[in-house]
């Protein structure tokens, strides 16, 4: 199997907007108190950037757990989010995961067997 040179820019660009999320998610352990919160999100970081790189394959597989992974996420935020709404870095890490989500589902789509 070969990658489809039409979608590959959607593909790297898929790993390199979750590899920056999970990035900054493993980052924020400086910028936060130690809490069993914190440490869950550190370590959906690490899966975020082993996906990036995973990405940068050939795997359907990858794409496969490029979507479920950040959709989950984003469910666990947007059921957790306070009445008052939404802060600046939970916006913008729902954006990059639905631009990551949106961006491997067309890949898998036009994807080859």
């Amino acid at each position: 199997m070969s990658i489809n040179s039409n979608f590959f820019p959607l593909r790297l660009l898929a790993a390199i907007l979750i590899t920056v999320s999970g990035t900054g998610q493993v980052a924020m352990l400086w910028f936060r108190e130690l809490t069993g919160a914190a440490l869950i999100d550190a370590l959906l970081g690490v899966v975020y950037i082993i996906i990036g790189i995973g990405l940068l394959g050939q795997s359907r597989f990858t794409l496969f757990m490029a979507i479920a992974v950040p959709m989950a996420a984003s469910v666990l935020i947007l059921n957790s989010a306070p009445d008052g709404g939404f802060n600046m870095l939970q916006i913008s890490r729902l954006s990059m995961d639905l631009a990551v989500i949106m961006c491997s589902a067309m890949v898998l789509a036009n994807s080859r067997k």
